[in-house]
C-alpha cells in the first residue's frame, strides 16, 4: 500500500522506518539531555524534545523518560508530553478510520 504526499509515493515501510528512526532520536535526545543534566553542561531544550515526541516519537520519548528517569517531576512538561501523546492516538484512530 503506498500513499501520494506532495507527489512522493511513500509505502508502508518507508512509514514505518521513518517512526522507529524519530523513535530512536527521542530516546537518544532524552538519554543525553540526562547524561548533560548530570555533568551541568548545556542541555538540549524542552522544545526540542517536545518537537520530536510531536513529530512521531511519542515512544521513545516515554520510553527514554521512564528508563533515564529524566523530565518526570517537571508537571509543565509532563502536560504537553501527554497532550500530545493523546493528540496521537486520536489522529492514529481517525486515519483508522477514514483510510482502513
Amino acid at each position: 500500500m503506498t500513499f501520494n504526499f506532495i507527489g512522493f509515493n511513500i509505502g508502508l515501510f518507508e512509514i514505518a522506518l521513518a517512526l522507529i528512526a524519530i523513535n530512536f532520536a527521542a530516546f537518544v535526545a532524552f538519554g543525553i539531555d540526562k547524561a548533560l543534566a548530570e555533568s551541568q553542561s548545556r542541555r538540549i531544550s524542552e522544545a526540542a524534545l517536545l518537537q520530536l515526541a510531536f513529530f512521531g516519537g511519542i515512544g521513545g520519548a516515554y520510553a527514554g523518560r521512564a528508563l533515564f528517569r529524566h523530565k518526570t517531576r517537571k508537571q509543565p512538561f509532563s502536560n504537553h508530553l501527554a497532550m500530545i501523546g493523546a493528540l496521537q492516538l486520536c489522529a492514529a484512530a481517525f486515519a483508522l478510520v477514514c483510510f482502513w
